[in-house]
């Protein structure tokens, strides 16, 4: 009897509107892929008001109702686009049901400070949606290649086997051409012997000056530091045209070690500004007390700084790393056709013949590029852990 009892129920006149408002927003998606975005969004934000208030005003348990909802949504999805929008219009039914009940009762509130006020709360969730929907307008590219990299046919958009998730729309022959054909595989070949030299050079030089830059005494660091880290800032096609004019009058236009030296540059940046970040909580005093110890510069380096500043400078290593193996225009101005890197090769592929092995390709830099990220993410945590910042 508790549970029927309206306690701290938040009035209708917040939560239908609000309600409503995702469905305007749903609404939108679904109408524009029927051909009228805006009448789309006034039946969304209609249904969804309707509903939101017919849930809660005949007090319908929660779970059911969304189980409803979800099995309604599924069936006029799959009525308007198939199996793929019945797939999607039972999601849809599920977060509506959630979201009615959660502002109804008032669930919002309950992980928040009790004293904020409904300004506060209404920012407090729009700024999360606001990331939301900026993670998406991100993500979305991506998700819609890695699917269409399983095409059967050679066509860059989904063909209809794929949408009724029928197994003969659905193929490996684009990552079976990738691993056999001669121009990918020395295209692969390629990335594998420029990246890690540069990454090499530019860890080791951009270690050296943030440390040298992070030292109090010296002179015009500031205006050192924003020339180091300028290829960041400068527009890459004008770095890439100045090292083409400065690399053809010394000879190394058109070498491995020219592009190798034009990667390293742009890694460069990266490393100093991982390991300066690294370097801001660095105990100063244990080199001190090291020195006074009888240990030399050197060895203080390697046996008391490097071991507390290597996630950083592990951390610059891998985004250099992953500049140097993603990076194509630079590459078209210093390299050669025997330097034809993957992103070079992609590029082609692109302008020249339009093969399909390219989203193949891409879904497995995807892939690379989330295992990287993801062990800069344990090495930013276990940096903040040597340094105290966080709990152990």
């Amino acid at each position: 009897m508790a549970a029927l009892t309206p306690i701290s129920r938040t009035p209708t006149s917040f939560y239908v509107p609000v309600v409503a408002a995702f469905g305007a927003v749903a609404g939108l998606f679904v109408g524009t892929a029927q051909g009228s975005g805006f009448l789309g969004m006034i039946i969304g934000a209609i249904l969804l008001g309707v509903v939101a208030f017919g849930l809660t005003k005949m007090n319908l348990p929660e779970i059911p109702s969304r189980w409803v909802l979800a099995v309604v949504f599924a069936i006029a999805g799959f009525l308007l686009a198939g199996i793929p929008a019945g797939v999607i219009g039972a999601l849809f039914g599920w977060f509506f049901g959630w979201l009615t009940f959660w502002l109804y009762e008032g669930r919002y509130r309950a992980k928040l400070a009790p004293y904020l006020s409904p300004g506060q709360v209404l920012w407090h969730y729009t700024f999360r949606v606001i990331c939301g929907a900026v993670f998406v307008f991100l993500i979305t590219p991506i998700i819609v290649v890695m699917p269409l990299s399983f095409n059967a046919e050679n066509f860059f958009t989904f063909t209809p086997e794929m949408l009724r998730f029928d197994p003969d729309g659905y193929s490996l022959k684009h990552y079976r051409d990738f691993f056999s054909n001669p121009d990918w595989q020395q295209a692969v070949s390629n990335s594998v012997r420029i990246a890690p030299v540069a990454t090499i050079l530019s860890v080791g030089f951009g270690t050296l000056a943030a440390i040298g830059l992070s030292q109090p005494h010296v002179p015009f660091r500031r205006a050192i530091m924003a020339i180091l880290i300028s290829p960041m800032i400068v527009p890459l096609i004008i770095s890439a045209a100045g090292m083409y004019f400065f690399y053809s009058r010394i000879g190394l236009q058109g070498t491995y070690w020219g592009v190798v030296l034009a990667h390293a540059a742009l890694g460069i940046p990266f490393v100093i500004i991982t390991v300066t970040a690294t370097l801001v909580g660095f105990d100063r005093s244990l080199t001190r007390a090291a020195a006074n110890m009888g240990a030399n510069p050197v060895t203080t380096f390697f046996r008391i700084q490097m071991p507390l500043i290597l996630p950083g400078v592990i951390s610059g290593g891998l985004f250099a790393f992953i500049t140097s193996f993603d990076e194509v225009v630079v590459v078209l101005f210093v390299g050669s056709a025997g330097q034809k890197t993957l992103p070079w090769q992609m590029f082609t592929g692109l302008r020249e013949q339009i093969s399909p092995t390219i989203l193949a390709v891409a879904t497995l830099l995807v892939g690379i590029s989330i295992c990287l990220l993801t062990v800069v993410e344990l090495l930013r945590r276990r940096s903040e852990r040597l340094r105290g910042m966080s709990p152990g």
